[in-house]
């Protein structure tokens, strides 16, 4: 059964892995990563490992029981108990609940791991699949999100409020 594991060191092999065998399915809906993603994965790799460890974002993946990475799901821009949410699964796996499964129990560890009170996700409006998952795993629109956040592409924000967050100032708990 896959699961869902905090990113680290150890997992840059297979994040590759991943990265390469779902490039051309990935550039279909969401903007390429570029060569230079590629030829400078170690260092951005460690970049990733850095801003998790500061706090900044939190990411994590899908893996597979043989070890490989069937997903990526990623906490970005940590701040004010509010975070973006972005993640992208394999080819093979997609189609099949995978995607929302995954953020729904993201969301729960968002909250409960992170305090978080709000998850915001953008989604172009060319991705579906993208605009089905957020539906599904309880998200609502909320405003169109600048093209320039979307490699150019038109989209729109979804945002799910989660449950569980810390208390809020003033409220009184026994």
């Amino acid at each position: 059964m896959p699961e869902l594991k905090r990113l680290h060191a150890g997992h840059a092999p297979a994040v590759l892995a991943f990265e390469l065998a779902n490039r051309a399915y990935f550039a279909a809906s969401v903007p390429d990563r570029g060569d230079a993603f590629f030829a400078q994965f170690t260092d951005r790799y460690d970049a990733l490992l850095a801003e998790q460890e500061a706090g900044i974002c939190a990411f994590h993946v899908l893996v597979a029981e043989d070890g490989s990475v069937l997903g990526r799901f990623n906490l970005l821009d940590i701040a004010d108990h509010t975070a973006e949410l972005g993640y992208r699964v394999a080819q093979h796996v997609a189609g099949r609940g995978v995607a929302t499964a995954t953020v729904r129990e993201l969301c729960l560890l968002a909250a409960a791991q992170h305090g978080l009170r709000t998850l915001r996700a953008a989604a172009a409006c060319r991705n579906a699949a993208s605009q089905k998952v957020l539906t599904k795993a309880g998200f609502m629109p909320v405003g169109p999100a600048d093209p320039a956040h979307l490699g150019g592409k038109p989209g729109t924000w979804y945002q799910r409020d989660l449950p569980g967050g810390p208390p809020q100032e003033g409220r009184r708990h026994r």
